[in-house]
Formats: C-alpha cells, sequence, structure tokens
C-alpha cells in the first residue's frame, strides 16, 4: 500500500475507534443527563450544600435571577482565584514560588472562571500545587458546571409550557458538578494513571544530566487536572507544554482518553435536548450536523498537515514540526480537531508549527462559535442559536412561519439571537485591531510578543483574540502574550466573550419559557429532517465566512499563497 493510502486508512481508522465509542456512550450518557436536571429529589449531599449555603432548592427563578445567581458565583470564583495566586508565598505546597503579578493574576483567573484557561505562563514556574489544586482544577470543574446550566436553561425555556421560569441555577450548577463531573473525572484520572501520567504531590526531583548539569524534574497531581481538564472542555495545562508533555500525556493510549474525556458530555448532550423537549429526533438533527462539521474539519486539517509541500516535510511524510513523534500527524490532526472544535484550549502538538491552511483550520474552528460539537454547555446552546437563526432564515426565504419546537421566533427572539452571534467577532476583530492600530500597543506587539512578522504575525494574534474570546485558551505558541496589554485585553476578552453570550442566552430563554407552544400547521418548517439540517451547517458555515474571511485573507490564507 501507499504511504498516501495507509495515511488515509490510519486517519479514517482513528476517528472510527472515537465514533464508535461515543456511539456507545451517546444513548445513556444523554439519558442520564436529562434525569440529573430533572429529576425531582435531591441527594443528601446536595441538601447539606443548600443547606450551607442557603439556598432554596424548590425554587424555581426567572431569567433575571437565573443570571443574578450564574453572575455572583462566578464573580466570587474570580476573586478566590486571583487572592489565591496574589497570596501564593503564604501557602502550603506553594514550592517556594513568589506572588504572581497583578496583571497576570487577573488574566489567570478570569480564564479560568470563563471556562477558557487560557494560560500566559509557564505553569510549573509560575504555580504551587495549592494554587493548582484549591484554584485553577475547582474552576475547571465549576465553570463546566456553569456551562452547561445555562444550556439546560435555554432548553427548559423551549420545552417550557407557558411557566416564565427556566429552573434554579444554584440546583443546576451543584447537580452538574456532583452527578456528572465529579464521578466522569474520578474514572478519567484512573484511566490516565493506568497509561502513565503522573499523579503525586512530590516537590520537584533534582536529578543529574548526562551533561553533568542538575536539572529539577517536576511532579505533581497531573492526572486528577487532566482529567476535568479535558471533561470540562477546560484546557489548562499542568505543565507549560499542555498535552504535548510526556508527563500529561505519554502514550497514544492517554491520548485516546483524553480526546474521549473532550467529547463524550458535548456529543451526548444532543441527546438530553431531545429527551427534554420529548422529541428525540430533535437532538439527533443538531448532533449530525455537529458531527458533520466535525468531520468536515478534521479531514481538511489532516489532508493540509500531510500533503505540505517542501523538501523536509516531504521526507518527514507530512509537516511534522512542532508534533510529537509517539502521535504523528494523524493523533495530532484529531486532538486538535477536537480541542479547537471544542472550548478546549489543551494541545498535543503546537499550531504555531502547523502549515499555513492546517494553522487556519483550528482558528476556523472557534470561529465556528465551537460548535462542532463546542463546549460543554456552550456548544448545545450556541448550536440552538445558530438553529433559531437559520428558522428565522427559512421564514424569510421560504415564507415559512418561523417557529422553533412550538415557539415563535419573533422580533425580540431574533435580536437576541443575532447580538449572540456578534459578541465574539466584535470582540475578536476589535481586539486584534487595537493592538496594531493603536502605535503604542503595536510596537508592544512586534517589539515584544510576535516571533514571526507579516502575514503570520497577523496570524499570531488574531489567533489569541479568537481564543480567548471564543473561550478556548489554545494559542499560537510563538506569540509572547504575557505582556500588560495582552493580559488585561485578553483577559476582558474572556470575560465578555463567557457572559455577556450566557446573559443573551438566559435573556432569549425567559423569552421563550414565557411563550405557550403553539400546534404545528402546514406552514411549519420541519427541523428534524435533512433539508434543516443543511440549512442549519450553510447558516453556521456562512455567518463565519461573511464575518471573518477579511481577516482571513490577511493571515493564513495569504500565508498559505505564498
Amino acid at each position: 500500500m501507499s504511504d498516501v493510502g495507509l495515511n488515509v486508512l490510519w486517519a479514517v481508522a482513528a476517528l472510527a475507534v472515537v465514533i464508535l465509542i461515543l456511539a456507545a456512550v451517546h444513548r445513556p450518557l444523554g439519558a442520564y443527563m436529562a434525569w440529573v436536571y430533572t429529576g425531582p429529589k435531591n441527594w443528601r449531599v446536595e441538601r447539606g450544600i443548600y443547606k450551607l449555603s442557603g439556598v432554596s432548592a424548590d425554587a424555581e427563578q426567572t431569567w433575571r435571577t437565573y443570571l443574578r445567581s450564574v453572575l455572583i458565583f462566578s464573580a466570587g470564583g474570580l476573586l478566590l482565584v486571583y487572592a489565591l495566586q496574589r497570596m501564593q508565598p503564604f501557602l502550603p505546597a506553594s514550592l517556594g514560588l513568589p506572588a504572581v503579578e497583578e496583571g497576570l493574576a487577573f488574566n489567570t483567573a478570569a480564564s479560568f472562571v470563563g471556562n477558557t484557561n487560557w494560560q500566559s505562563y509557564s505553569p510549573e514556574q509560575t504555580l504551587g500545587l495549592t494554587v493548582q489544586m484549591a484554584g485553577l482544577a475547582v474552576q475547571n470543574f465549576l465553570s463546566a458546571a456553569v456551562g452547561l446550566a445555562v444550556a439546560i436553561a435555554l432548553v427548559r425555556g423551549l420545552a417550557s409550557k407557558g411557566s416564565g421560569t427556566i429552573g434554579n441555577a444554584w440546583v443546576d450548577i451543584t447537580r452538574g458538578t456532583v452527578r456528572l463531573l465529579l464521578p466522569i473525572a474520578a474514572v478519567g484520572a484512573l484511566l490516565l494513571v493506568v497509561a502513565g501520567v503522573v499523579q503525586n504531590l512530590a516537590s520537584p526531583e533534582a536529578v543529574s544530566t548526562v551533561t553533568g548539569t542538575v536539572q529539577n524534574i517536576p511532579g505533581g497531581p497531573v492526572a486528577s487536572q487532566e482529567a476535568i481538564k479535558m471533561l470540562g472542555t477546560n484546557g489548562g495545562g499542568f505543565f507549560n507544554a499542555n498535552s504535548a508533555h510526556p508527563f500529561e500525556n505519554p502514550n497514544p493510549f492517554s491520548s485516546l482518553v483524553q480526546i474521549l474525556l473532550v467529547l463524550i458530555i458535548p456529543f451526548s448532550l444532543p441527546r438530553t435536548f431531545g429527551l427534554m423537549v420529548g422529541s428525540p429526533r430533535q437532538g439527533r438533527a443538531i448532533l449530525v450536523v455537529m458531527a458533520g462539521l466535525f468531520i468536515t474539519s478534521y479531514a481538511l486539517l489532516t489532508w493540509a498537515e500531510l500533503a505540505a509541500n517542501g523538501a523536509a516535510p516531504e521526507a518527514a511524510g507530512g509537516a511534522m514540526e512542532g508534533k510529537e513523534q509517539r502521535f504523528g500527524i494523524i493523533g495530532s490532526t484529531l486532538f486538535a480537531t477536537t480541542t479547537t472544535g471544542t472550548s478546549t484550549g489543551a494541545v498535543n502538538s503546537m499550531h504555531d508549527s502547523y502549515t499555513a491552511l492546517g494553522g487556519a483550520l483550528p482558528m476556523l474552528n472557534m470561529m465556528l462559535g465551537e460548535v462542532a460539537p463546542g463546549g460543554v454547555g456552550s456548544g448545545l446552546y450556541g448550536m440552538l442559536i445558530l438553529a433559531i437563526v437559520a428558522v428565522f432564515v427559512a421564514g424569510l426565504l421560504v415564507g415559512r412561519t418561523p417557529e422553533y419546537l412550538g415557539k415563535r421566533i419573533g422580533r425580540h427572539e431574533i435580536t437576541l439571537a443575532s447580538l449572540y452571534l456578534l459578541v465574539t467577532p466584535t470582540l475578536v476583530l476589535t481586539g486584534t485591531a487595537l493592538s496594531f492600530g493603536i502605535p503604542a500597543l503595536r510596537e508592544s506587539i512586534t517589539g515584544t510578543s510576535l516571533l514571526n512578522d507579516g502575514n503570520h504575525g497577523l496570524s499570531e494574534v488574531l489567533y489569541a483574540f479568537t481564543s480567548a474570546a471564543n473561550n478556548n485558551g489554545s494559542a499560537f505558541a510563538g506569540l509572547t502574550a504575557n505582556t500588560p496589554w495582552l493580559n488585561w485585553a485578553l483577559g476582558l476578552a474572556i470575560l465578555l466573550g463567557r457572559f455577556l453570550p450566557i446573559l443573551l442566552v438566559l435573556a432569549l430563554a425567559g423569552k421563550l419559557a414565557a411563550q405557550r407552544p403553539i400546534p404545528a400547521t402546514a406552514g411549519t418548517l420541519p427541523t428534524h429532517r435533512p433539508l434543516f439540517q443543511g440549512m442549519l451547517a450553510g447558516v453556521t458555515l456562512l455567518f463565519t465566512a461573511l464575518t471573518y474571511f477579511p481577516v482571513l485573507a490577511l493571515g493564513p490564507l495569504a500565508e498559505g499563497t505564498i
């Protein structure tokens, strides 16, 4: 068999393994999550949490009350993570590391509370074990639980019979953490330990190298943090090299476990959605679009990296710069598609070293709104927003009644959906423009932050703001982001990119929850059939193309044609 045929076989086989496992998990996990958020009884530990926090578990909330609860909860997490970093020298297991500088501490706190986990620092040289465990790992659970809660609130709005309420944020966050994230993360951590991922509380160990110098080898509770880092679509690495580090991701089996941890909840949530609205086929329609976008992106990225031109890539069998030999191109592109198709900033290869067109695809995955399949919770509510827009567009084009699951999509609903879609492009393009348009900022960017100039330099900054505003967290590693401008600008982009969309989603959920469902008529567009699935995929791609194509043409697309 030729090298091309062998590569195609490996690419298909790797994808097939992931699909088969996800297919086996999809139905039971989707049904379990529906039970988690609709079951009438609270567990004893949950009742204890409600009692300690003064929460009435039986109180239903309007969207405004739900939003206030989410914002208060997240603000508390932001202050806690910031304080832990600033007080690091006084904490146990600080490993002798100093307090984190104010701007970097803000950026890191915003990043982990915003489910982004952007890291402008080298973790093993900056953060002690207490900050890693009590600050970052805890927020990996809680920020993921917030995303799940918001998605469930929107689903309740679509399923409501006119009650005007969308659940209880405190109950949803507690149940998501206790019943879903904690048990799956525990199993994931055990699998990673079996695979060889480090798990200890040891201080760095000094060893003598073959050259006679002394090197400190760090340890730590890596497997436990790695499990929720991936399961919660967070992405912040325990080490600077992230999932390319052999202590975090030692072999292909551990890489497969991490890929599955990222995908199992986002690809199972459509099943949860279908069950909660009383129509599983509606969930399957959403799943088909998510899967189609994911498979297409993976195929294009793998092709771009295998087909790299030049003597060195051809001798290596593809663009191997920046990739670990133990994963190869197939293992790297599958991982990159997984983490940028979701809001997971983890990397097992350096995206900055990808070919020009190959590097554009992870960026495009994020620009799509990370809906293929998206982050924990955020992927589902992002795709549902696009479905609402697609229904409205269909009504304009072919005269169908603009309604989705029995809810009319009127002026207020489409305004909220449209504003949702405009938030992240505005943050991305504004941040990139300011970085190059203001002389003082441009001097900081070109003089300190950029490793490359020209088209690739623009791509590095564009990728950074795309990653921050879409709450991803990965980066083109050639960018030095630990500067005053990028720490504060990216931190603000993370917070606005997380909580402005949440505000709009919850407002939309409230509008939908207040409506009584209307019966389907001859003018109702069926939203479970291939025609609508194609329209939904088309709206997703077309919106992205129109929004980002000009800046992509100046960055990766221009570089790819040189």
